[in-house]
């Protein structure tokens, strides 16, 4: 790359999904086609190594090497050499918290249930090695069991084996490690096997590596000389028995009956007891994978028994995870990176600060003024009025703020109550947001992190006895205490840092989860609540020692990594599969119990971003979305037509009861799960080149939609769910879906749905282009996920993470060379509008990219019959300015809403402006201006969109 100043701030990112389906080769041949497109920088899914089948690679087992299945480091560095041909960078997702630990390649991991407490990397973990279950003291609980212990046990599926001197137990394609302590379970055994051989060498051999055993230092050790010392020793004697059966073929033998003794014979209980006081002697200790919620005793990424979190804030462990990323930070491989899940660090803004020094140290530059050496981003999640906090040395945030908030803008929010009613009437209650959200929270905190709370508890129990005034508070109400402020805090986390005074907002925080906690818990004792307060707001109690601070300290941050992740999966992972009233809302970072934004407060998020974030990302579709940016776009049309809604609803419902099954004496699927299905049917049919809906949908359509709805049902954990799966309700809802999707005669649902299909598709249209063109104008960096430069109408993973066919995408935007405005307008279903309008500002962007990030955000308000329906800004910076107009509620102006459907309306340009060559960038038209004011029906006489300027 020709631009080496840092940090390289991208113009417009486009993230690429690397698996074993996409690889290194694949990114490098479509280089060519982003930058034509006008992509700055590709934006990496994590490729370091991790499951070989992994679709997202947030599995890592090693962070210091690329991932074989993606590709090698040859084609990893041509791929990076033809992205700096030109000039194009890279930002890569890089996760900071957790490892996958499903994959026996993770040597950390496997050292731990090797050698427990006494590994090397037992601290790298956060692992309670002394819980309140005594059978668990020292051991780490792996819950991978299909069914229970003992009936995995005795129908044969544990097999240890013996490869190279070293014992392993398999399980299923699961490889786990023995404990070279409990060798002695199977080489006493074979010691008895070679009775006949006592006078033999190798026979004393085997003895002697039995006494070197019992002189192994025990797996409990955690004296650093004797834990070198167990190191050093184990592998000595792996190599002795590798050596003995290599020499000695009788000593192999009698290890392989020994084994096979040991692994018992399916229908003789007692031939496994054996095997059982082997697996008892490891340390870890296998579980049905059910007991994992109130069992478990590692921290996990959210509830994930395979993604275990690491200890980051520890020297060792940072600098061991980021090797390899700063040496491609400092070649110049990596321009910028993307943070995952920060909320899950320790302390976020010291990790943050002392990688950013990392980077400039890596770079050999001094740290710059505001500590930002690299461009990076945090996949910060803000509710409510909470903002990205300002001592963080990252440059924004993922964009998840910025796609709610521009489908807000898109809601029709006069329908609110028109929407709500249909919405109460069609499942027969209401749904009462707050509620359900605390009330799925302790749900999450019961059935998926129970133990996690209880930890908690535990803890604050400790903390409780160092003092006699609260020591009189029990283990249950301190645990209550903790579930109840976890599910009444209103947002993800806070963050409090030792040594540090409580931010006002943080206090703001605290203040009303405990306000709301005592308000839902009427009969419970005010003070542990106030106890509690004081706790997580850092009021050290006087005459507290330093252990004690400590303690203190330890449990507030360990708070502060909980409240995230029951957050997480309490709203996203449960109530947007249950709020349905409008899904377009039920985003990652969304607000569903907010109905519609007004134009006047989306100026203001844009105004702050300008003058806070000026760089910070603008995403609308990601991996993690629940429905892709075109879908929402769609679905967020209903509230436009609310009672077409209505009255369709009522047909659908009459016309499709007869496919109802009935269970236990409800109607399968309910209606909640119809409402849904029937928004998501809406959000994604497909539409043919003429515009019309498609008549019938394709078995592949059908089979998207049944495995959506499964998924969706199963978050929900209403009817059924991945604990405990329903098995007769799943098969209803699939039956259902297909059902009413047969094209048979019969079908009275398709010919009703099909008028409201149409309407609603091209109000999507309209809708999605708006979004586009105002990500790609507004302060910020425009992100792209792959794909999405046109139509998309996938829906949450893994259907958003198919593949892309990028020869169809090459062929559409070659041919835009030739393809008239008035021709794409007109063939809009095809997806080339999109396209265009997302080049065609793109590459405006790279020529003037002062403009987009240091320009002025001025909004400008339309006149007329139609201003509601039209959003509009201005960007300046000394003589150069872009005007952008978009539509909004254009169920009102008409479709296409263009030309003469805006009638009288008008837009004034401020006096500041040049107006000498205004032209419009999409038609390169002159747009006429009468005393400085723009008709509507003149800056879109062609395109539903417009962007004037002077350049």
């Amino acid at each position: 790359m020709t631009d080496q100043r840092h940090p390289r701030i991208p113009i417009c990112t486009y993230r690429l999904q690397f698996n074993r389906w996409f690889t290194f080769s694949d990114a490098c041949e479509i280089v060519p086609y982003l930058h034509t497109l006008g992509v700055s920088d590709v934006y990496a899914s994590p490729y370091f190594q991790a499951s070989p089948d992994s679709l997202h690679g947030y599995d890592i087992t090693d962070h210091n090497k690329l991932n074989a299945a993606i590709g090698s480091r040859a084609e990893y560095d041509a791929w990076i050499g033809r992205l700096h041909e030109h000039s194009m960078g890279q930002v890569l997702d890089f996760v900071p918290n957790h490892v996958g630990v499903a994959d026996s390649r993770n040597q950390w991991w496997m050292d731990v249930l090797e050698n427990g407490p006494s590994s090397r990397y037992a601290p790298y973990f956060d692992i309670d090695w002394h819980p309140l279950k005594f059978d668990l003291r020292d051991k780490v609980l792996l819950p991978i069991l299909s069914d229970q212990y003992g009936r995995v046990l005795e129908r044969g599926e544990f097999q240890v084996r013996f490869e190279e001197g070293t014992f392993f137990l398999l399980y299923g394609e699961r490889k786990l490690p023995i404990a070279p302590g409990t060798y002695r379970y199977v080489l006493e055994i074979a010691l008895k096997h070679l009775a006949e051989h006592k006078h033999k060498d190798f026979y004393a051999e085997l003895q002697s590596i039995l006494t070197a055993l019992e002189y192994l230092p025990k797996r409990t050790e955690t004296d650093l000389k004797r834990i070198a010392e167990r190191i050093r020793e184990k592998e000595i004697i792996k190599r002795r028995l590798e050596r003995r059966c290599a020499e000695a073929p009788q000593v192999q033998k009698a290890i392989e009956k020994a084994l096979a003794q040991i692994n018992g014979k399916p229908g003789d209980q007692r031939s496994f007891d054996t095997l059982d006081e082997l697996l008892n002697a490891q340390s870890y200790r296998l579980a049905f994978w059910r007991v994992a919620a109130e069992e478990i005793n590692y921290r996990r990424f959210f509830d994930v028994n395979e993604l275990a979190a690491i200890r980051v804030e520890l020297p060792k462990v940072f600098d061991s995870v980021h090797r390899l990323l700063l040496d491609l930070v400092s070649t110049g491989a990596v321009s910028g990176l993307r943070i995952d899940h920060p909320d899950g660090l320790y302390l976020p803004e010291e990790y943050f600060q002392k990688l950013q020094q990392r980077c400039a140290r890596a770079l050999g530059i001094a740290s710059p003024k505001d500590g930002r050496a690299v461009y990076m981003v945090a996949e910060k999640i803000l509710t409510g009025s909470e903002t990205l906090r300002k001592d963080w040395r990252v440059h924004g945030t993922t964009g998840y703020d910025f796609a709610n908030q521009v489908m807000q803008l898109l809601v029709d929010s006069s329908a609110e109550a028109a929407i709500t009613k249909t919405f109460h009437r069609f499942i027969s209650h209401s749904v009462p947001f707050g509620h359900l959200l605390y009330a799925k929270k302790l749900q999450v905190m019961k059935l998926a992190m129970g133990n996690d709370v209880d930890v908690l508890g535990n803890m604050l129990d400790r903390l409780s006895e160092r003092n006699r005034w609260y020591r009189d508070f029990t283990l249950e109400a301190l645990s209550r205490a903790v579930r109840e402020i976890i599910a009444c805090f209103p947002v993800y986390r806070t963050y409090l840092a030792p040594g540090q005074r409580v931010s006002e907002e943080d206090r703001q925080i605290v203040e009303r989860a405990i306000s709301a906690a005592k308000r839902r818990n009427p009969a419970m004792d005010e003070s542990i609540f106030n106890y509690l307060q004081d706790v997580l707001l850092f009021r050290f109690q006087p005459n507290l020692d330093a252990a004690g601070r400590a303690a203190h300290t330890h449990f507030v941050l360990k708070f502060q990594q909980t409240t995230g992740p029951v957050m997480a999966k309490g709203l996203e992972d449960t109530v947007f599969y249950i709020y349905n009233r409008l899904t377009a809302l039920n985003e990652v970072g969304g607000e569903p119990q907010q109905f519609g934004l007004s134009i006047e407060a989306f100026h203001e998020h844009n105004l702050d971003r300008r003058r806070n974030w000026p760089d910070t990302l603008l995403g609308t579709s990601t991996h993690d979305t629940k429905r892709s940016e075109d879908v929402r776009a769609r679905i967020v049309a209903i509230s436009e037509v609310p009672e077409i809604w209505r009255r369709s609803l009522q047909r659908w419902q009459l016309a499709n009861r007869r496919w109802k099954q009935t269970i236990n004496d409800f109607e399968a699927p309910d209606a909640n799960e119809e409402y849904l299905l029937y928004q998501t049917l809406l959000g994604t049919w497909p539409v043919q080149a003429n515009g019309e809906p498609a008549a019938t949908t394709s078995s592949d359509y059908i089979q998207r939609i049944q495995a959506y709805m499964a998924k969706a049902l199963h978050e929900a954990k209403i009817n059924t769910s991945w604990i405990q799966p329903n098995e007769e309700w799943d098969m209803a809802m699939l039956d259902f879906v297909a059902k009413i999707l047969d094209p048979s005669p019969r079908n009275k649902f398709i010919p009703a749905f099909l008028p409201v299909a149409k309407e609603i598709a091209r109000l999507g249209a309209i809708n999605s282009l708006t979004q586009t063109l105002l990500k790609l104008a507004s302060p910020g960096v425009p992100d792209i996920y792959q794909g999405n430069e046109i139509w998309d109408y996938s829906l949450v993973d893994p259907d958003n993470r198919r593949p892309v066919d990028y020869n169809r995408r090459r062929e559409m935007l070659d041919a835009l060379a030739t393809a008239t405005p008035g021709e794409l307008v007109q063939t809009w279903p095809d997806g080339r509008i999109k396209l265009f309008l997302t080049q065609r500002l793109l590459r405006f962007r790279r020529e003037h990219a002062v403009l987009f990030q240091r320009g002025e955000y001025l909004p400008l308000c339309a006149r007329g019959t139609f201003a509601e329906c039209c959003f509009s800004f201005a960007r300046h910076l000394g003589g150069k300015w872009i005007v952008v107009i978009a539509p909004r509620l254009s169920s009102r102006v008409g479709f296409p809403p263009i030309g003469e459907r805006w009638q009288e309306a008008t837009i004034e340009f401020l006096e500041t402006f040049s107006l000498k060559g205004a032209h419009d960038l999409f038609t390169c038209r002159p747009v006429p201006l009468r005393n400085r004011n723009v008709k509507l029906a003149d800056a879109l006489s062609i395109f539903p969109f417009a962007l004037i300027t002077n350049l």
